[in-house]
């Protein structure tokens, strides 16, 4: 699997305790993608995203990004080097306003560039009638949208995205999945763990499955909805 692609997860491994989070996981992701993670509650999803980012620290295998190994890095070291990510929960500055969210996380460069490229991105999210609003006071879906808008300032190549659609009306979910759509021709990597199965099955090329942290199947999402070991896993074993 070295050197084959954006990303490489190498027989990963995650214990807390006696609890084995992830066992001996491998994928790897292909630029300019859309891929999805799935998993029944607790099948280690977002510790595989943790471990990917470094807030966990793995105690098996190897995580390569464009060839070299970033599983010794800390957090904001691996963002340096430009993989992305949300979180379940909403992680927006509340009395910063939208445009202060986006300004805040800024790579260094002129003021002017800064500000530009922030409302550019307000106006791809169609937050711009909301650049002067506080983030607090967003609706939920919004403070999603300024959380996207947000990852996308740093110009990751890389974007990992937990739970994306959690808690959106459809109106804004639509409009969160049409710019996700977007990301490939800007020449973005995406990869989505989510538990609405629409949203995965019309959005991703390629699907990864957890189960009890061990990776059961991959493939095109009509392949994933017909595997027999996927569908155990998510409606138990008779």
């Amino acid at each position: 699997m070295r050197g084959d692609g954006l990303l490489q997860v190498e027989g990963v491994t995650k214990r807390f305790g006696g609890v084995t989070a992830v066992h001996r996981c491998s994928l790897a992701l292909q630029a300019g993608k859309i891929y999805g993670l799935i998993g029944p509650n607790g099948s280690g999803k977002t510790t595989l995203f943790n471990v990917v980012t470094g807030i966990e620290v793995r105690d098996e295998g190897a995580i390569r990004y464009k060839g070299e190994r970033i599983d010794g890095l800390k957090p904001f070291q691996i963002a340096q080097q430009g993989i992305g990510r949300t979180f379940q929960v909403i992680r927006v500055f509340p009395e910063l306003t939208a445009l202060e969210n986006l300004l805040v996380v800024a790579r260094a460069g002129g003021t002017h560039a800064n500000r530009k490229r922030a409302e550019d991105l307000l106006a791809f999210v169609t937050l711009t009638p909301l650049a002067g609003e506080f983030a607090g006071n967003l609706s939920y879906g919004q403070q999603k949208l300024l959380e996207f808008a947000r990852i996308l300032m740093l110009d990751p190549d890389l974007i990992l995205l937990d739970e994306p659609a959690a808690g959106v009306n459809p109106t804004l979910l639509a409009e969160l999945l049409d710019h996700i759509r977007k990301l490939p021709d800007q020449g973005k990597t995406v990869l989505i763990v989510e538990h609405n199965m629409k949203v995965i099955m019309g959005l991703c090329e390629q699907v990864f499955v957890l189960d009890h942290g061990e990776l059961i199947a991959q493939g095109p999402p009509a392949e994933i909805q017909r595997n027999e070991q996927v569908i155990e896993a998510y409606f138990g074993r008779h």
